[in-house]
């Protein structure tokens, strides 16, 4: 009798060890899931806390959550929109600003191309290649000018092609800008003066120059998109759009 009692008490104490360990686990789960709640777009985290969290998970393409369809309603979503918020994704990444400081990242898209942005930032993660801000435009009362002003890499906004009554691609979330300060879209008029939007953007028009957050065809971030079937606007013979990749 005595050895089964005892044999009962160290089967309990097991049984009991597992389930401590089981509530730690649980309790630590939640509190990187609060952590990662509490990071918001634009803020800078270290390495440690990525790690912790899981650098996995730090890159995930999701439904619109209400709180963020709140921030895009009378901006980039627009009362006359007429992209229905179940086609969107809201897309959540870790990216490397030029200092080496771990950013967080966010955009809104197309869904059928939240998958490649995953995929694409994840790589420009992994070999540290810089985007300065990724926040969404709506930060910046949707206006174009304002977001790429600040270099601020961006992808749905319901909008009009500057100058025209053409829906841009953007209005369909499936183009993406990136570091758009430093890869400014560049045309020739008529008149042989070129126009550079941003215009803050002008010094970066000449090509030929060495200098940060330059996209360049054949670079890293240029293949990466290339191979998931966007285009580059940096190839168009009208205008040369060197922050634009789309994907029809």
């Amino acid at each position: 009798m005595e050895k089964l009692r005892n044999t009962i008490v160290r089967f309990m104490q097991k049984k009991l060890f597992i389930i401590i360990l089981f509530i730690v686990a649980t309790l630590h789960s939640f509190a990187a899931n609060d952590a990662l709640s509490a990071w918001r777009a634009g803020e800078k985290v270290t390495y440690k806390e990525v790690v912790d969290y899981g650098i996995d998970k730090c890159f995930m393409a999701t439904a619109i959550p209400d709180k963020v369809f709140a921030r895009m309603k009378g901006k980039t979503y627009k009362k006359n929109c007429t992209v229905r918020r179940a086609d969107l994704r809201y897309v959540r990444v870790l990216h490397y600003n030029l200092r080496g400081e771990i950013c967080i990242g966010e955009l809104v898209c197309d869904k059928g191309i939240s998958g490649d942005l995953v995929d694409i930032f994840r790589k420009l993660f992994n070999a540290k290649y810089p985007i300065e801000r990724m926040v969404l435009i709506d930060n910046y009362g949707a206006d174009d000018k304002c977001s790429m002003e600040a270099n601020n890499t961006s992808c749905f906004n319901y909008r009009f092609v500057a100058g025209s009554k053409v829906l841009s691609n953007h209005s369909r979330g499936r183009a993406v800008d990136i570091n758009p300060l430093y890869n400014p879209c560049v045309a020739k008029r008529r008149n042989g003066t070129v126009s550079v939007d941003p215009e803050k953007g002008r010094r970066y028009a000449d090509r030929s120059k060495s200098f940060s957050y330059k996209i360049e065809k054949g670079d890293l971030c240029y293949r990466l998109f290339i191979e998931h079937g966007f285009m580059w606007g940096g190839n168009w013979r009208s205008k040369k759009d060197y922050q634009h990749f789309e994907k029809k």
